[in-house]
């Protein structure tokens, strides 16, 4: 898909990679982007810039998100892409509340449910439109540290798989971004931000390079031009979906004794649920 006179969502778009995106969406020649985020202020700005609009919203409340759908194709036309994106991490394993589990996937899962159910009928009446979401390379291998982050991620990619599959023949295309390590403030924003920041157990993602949001952005842009599925700014996370698909038990192997060389005996996460 081509970004020229589209009207495009961007949703975590006040800062990081939702920013950089909704910046290029603009330099491509898109009609219209909106950029959404809790942080409306911040929302606001980035849409300053680029003559869009901001709204502050949280992306799992299905009627904050319907009610901007509707402004927005009132006041500026059928919407061509959504860009669902906000998210944060945690760190912690089975111990933790349910309640975080279950607010993690409100973001990474059910807000990308929400967004589709709110445009697809729209797309599919017209018979085009694009569904982008933000996933992580945590969704096809693992996170070590954070349970919620590992398995949130993981049902992300399954959903986008499950929408490519099911409305594929209705002129819908689906793109599921995979990242490793990215210069943006998801650490900051993060509850934990105190237990993660300088922690080996995230610090492993950035083992193949840190990235700038910029240069993602620019990776999804070519990603829809070509229309693939998987968007893996960080080439070498193929390879590794490649051994695990390949030989899963070494894989794990493998994935079991990296972990061990991360955490003290006092940390480990196989010591958490004692610590309650």
């Amino acid at each position: 898909m081509e970004l020229s006179n589209r009207i495009a969502v961007v949703t975590g778009g006040a800062s990081g990679i939702g920013e950089a995106l909704a910046l290029r969406y603009h330099e491509e020649g898109a009609k219209h982007v909106v950029v959404a985020d809790l942080d409306g202020d911040g929302a606001k700005a980035v849409a300053a810039r680029i003559g869009g609009s901001g709204f502050g919203v949280d992306v799992s409340d299905a009627a904050a998100i319907e009610d901007m759908v509707k402004e927005v194709e009132r006041d500026q036309g059928p919407i061509d892409v959504f860009f669902s994106n906000a998210g944060y991490v945690t760190f912690g394993g089975l111990e933790a509340p349910i309640e975080d589990f279950q607010r993690m996937m409100s973001v990474h899962v059910n807000a990308h449910i929400i967004a589709a159910r709110t445009v697809l009928p729209g797309m599919i009446e017209r018979g085009e439109g694009y569904l982008l979401s933000t996933a992580s390379a945590a969704g096809l291998l693992s996170q070590f540290g954070s349970l919620h982050y590992a398995v949130s991620k993981r049902a992300a990619i399954a959903l986008a798989e499950w929408i490519a599959i099911t409305h594929g023949h209705q002129g819908i295309r689906v793109s599921v971004l995979c990242p490793q390590a990215v210069q943006t403030n998801i650490e900051e924003n993060s509850p934990d931000k105190e237990r993660i920041s300088g922690g080996g157990a995230f610090a492993v993602a950035s083992g193949d390079g840190t990235l700038k949001a910029a240069d993602v952005a620019q990776v999804c842009i070519d990603a829809m031009r070509e229309e693939r599925f998987h968007i893996l700014p960080h080439p070498e996370v193929e390879e590794y979906v490649k051994r695990k698909g390949q030989d899963v038990e070494r894989w794990i192997g493998g994935m079991q004794r990296w972990q061990g060389s991360l955490f003290t005996d006092e940390t480990h996460p196989a010591t958490w649920l004692t610590k309650r």
